[in-house]
């Protein structure tokens, strides 16, 4: 289970800035996650929970990259062709089994082996064959097309970090350097749950007053997709025992506890209450929009975090403050998001101290370069307004207007959904 201190996230009066929130995450905040090995194949998408370093040379022998000749660049006439018998041959998985000399070719294809003496491989498109001759163009440079041992990776180094999510290169490599498994993060437990008495579950009768959850989804389907194991934990109603009881027996089994709504100063937001009740509450009013209330906390040593009732407020918040948390739970060292400097294709006014997250579609301008359009809608319950975008302008708290034409950062989605 997560080791959270009692005093780790206290904070209250001014909001907090963002950034101070994430560099407190990243002081206190580590690995929970057991560890097992898991074969190669079944490793892509795990966190890796060791440091994978090459116990071979790759390529493991100097091979020809082409399909050709294998000769001494010294036997070549810079100004003309040059005429050679043609000895042996080289394909992949049979070496010549003796030294080339010179004043011979050997006929070799990709991949194979390069035979002992040779520097030079002669690609076949640029020889021509005579009977049991080569004749061969003029121009090429020494050690064209001649791959050396290790020129891709040497015996001994770090190839993959402990920490990185596996992709199919990562573990293409890990093959590559002879690993037949590798040590992985097991996925942290995540339990999800909503908060509400007018909240309804999709496909119920929804009486007058009453709204779908779409949040609890919207959660549930982020937390897997980051790889976690989620637990559903359903709607919990407005009451602060019911609530409490409910987050006392998720915080035995598992790692992280996730909710919306109910994290405001109201009389009706009972998760707070109800989390001051049975652990500790590290309030956060984040000097951002959208997303103001959020709430970091702890059932016993298991965190959890309170994100707003907002639709579209949940998922940026979820993005911004959550995914930080439980990837480093995971076992994820470098759990920044990369923002990418575009153009802006819109005016827009904020207020000054806080951090604003624009809901923007990516496009290209007349010039082919990338624009970011703002939606139209931008409340922050205006869900939709998420599924049409492409990710989020990230517009800092000095500023105040933003010009059509300025450059700003944006946050793809694609950078903080997989």
């Amino acid at each position: 289970m997560a080791q959270l201190s009692d005093d780790c996230f206290a904070h209250g009066g001014a909001l907090m800035p963002l950034d101070e929130a994430l560099a407190m995450l990243a002081e206190r905040i580590g690995p929970v996650a057991e560890t097992v090995r898991l074969p190669l194949a079944e490793a892509g998408g795990c966190l890796l929970a060791e440091d994978v370093t090459a116990a071979v040379d790759v390529p493991p022998h100097d091979n020809s990259a082409v399909d050709g000749y294998a000769l001494f660049f010294d036997d070549l006439d810079p100004d003309g062709e040059t005429r050679l018998p043609v000895t042996g041959r080289v394909a992949a998985g049979h070496p010549l089994g003796r030294a080339a000399v010179r004043g011979e070719a050997i006929r070799i294809f990709t991949g194979a082996p390069m035979p002992e003496g040779p520097d030079t491989v002669m690609m076949q498109e640029d020889c021509r064959e005579d009977g049991d001759d080569v004749v061969v163009m003029p121009g090429i440079r020494q050690g064209a097309n001649h791959r050396h041992a290790g020129e891709d990776v040497h015996e001994g180094d770090v190839v993959l970090r402990r920490g990185r999510r596996l992709k199919p290169q990562d573990i293409g490599l890990a093959a590559a350097v002879g690993r037949t498994e590798l040590a992985v993060y097991e996925p942290i437990r995540v339990a999800v749950f909503s908060t509400g008495d007018e909240v309804r579950e999709p496909g119920q009768p929804l009486p007058d007053g009453a709204i779908y959850d779409a949040n609890r989804y919207t959660l549930m389907s982020a937390a897997a997709r980051l790889g976690c194991r989620v637990s559903d934990l359903g709607i919990l109603p407005d009451d602060e025992a019911v609530i409490g009881k409910a987050l006392a027996q998720a915080a035995e089994s598992h790692d992280l506890l996730l909710t919306s709504g109910g994290v405001s100063v109201g009389e009706e937001d009972h998760l707070r209450a109800a989390v001051e009740a049975g652990g500790n509450l590290h309030f956060w009013r984040l000097a951002i929009k959208p997303g103001r209330p959020v709430a970091m906390g702890q059932i016993a040593r298991t965190p959890i975090v309170g994100l707003p009732g907002n639709p579209g407020a949940v998922l940026v918040t979820f993005l911004l403050i959550a995914r930080p948390i439980l990837l480093r739970l995971a076992g994820m060292e470098d759990v920044t998001a990369h923002r990418f400097a575009v153009r802006a294709g819109f005016d827009h006014k904020k207020k000054s101290g806080r951090r604003e997250f624009v809901r923007a579609r990516l496009t290209a301008g007349e010039d082919g370069a990338a624009v970011v359009l703002k939606h139209g809608a931008s409340g922050a319950g205006i869900l939709s307004s998420l599924v049409e975008a492409d990710g989020l302008v990230d517009l800092g708290p000095d500023l105040t207007y933003l010009e059509s034409g300025s450059s700003v950062d944006f946050l793809p989605f694609s950078e903080v959904l997989t």
